[in-house]
């Protein structure tokens, strides 16, 4: 009987220090997000890996060094937004909406950008060398630095103009035509 009795107190013991700890952690968490724990703020990463994400709308908003590794994002809207350093690692890009985005130093390794909206973007840097940009529209892009095969220079070269509003960089010299 005493053994029953003790394991009952220690269960009991166990719940109510379960209750407390839940209760502080979950109050560290909603005063480091207001900022009122100094110097503690908490890192979000965005893991959108071999999600199905169809007509999203992720305009205007800072995604800065979040992944979409293998995700099928075709139909969104990336439209203005900070995608420095994103990985679109064979990512579906089809029909998306990335005007005025800033993809410096993005992946794009391996991605498809058919029929993709890449007016005024800024993808200085990125790497891009087996990316399909099949009826890209590319007005005012800026790809200074850009990792791309040759025959995919060729293709784009045969559409680039205009100039990137924000490095005031020709998209044709960015691309290296002649």
């Amino acid at each position: 009987m005493k053994s029953h009795a003790l394991f009952c107190l220690d269960r009991w013991s166990l719940v109510s220090y379960l209750k407390r700890f839940f209760w502080a952690t979950l109050l560290g968490i909603t005063l480091a997000c207001l900022g009122l724990i100094p110097g503690v703020m908490p890192v979000w990463a965005d893991n959108f890996n071999k999600e199905i994400l169809l007509n999203f709308d992720f305009s205007n908003q800072d995604l800065s060094d979040a992944s979409f590794t293998k995700a099928d994002v075709r139909g969104s809207d990336f439209s203005h937004s900070n995608l420095r350093g994103v990985s679109f690692f064979a990512a579906n890009l089809e029909d998306v909406n990335l005007e005025g985005a800033d993809l410096t130093v993005a992946t794009l390794d391996s991605a498809r950008l058919a029929r993709a909206n890449l007016k005024n973007a800024n993808l200085e840097g990125a790497f891009a060398f087996n990316a399909e940009f099949r009826q890209a529209l590319i007005e005012g892009a800026d790809f200074t630095d850009v990792d791309l095969r040759d025959d995919t220079v060729a293709i784009l070269c045969d559409i680039a103009e205009g100039t990137n509003p924000v490095t005031g960089r020709n998209t044709r010299d960015t691309l290296g035509c002649d």
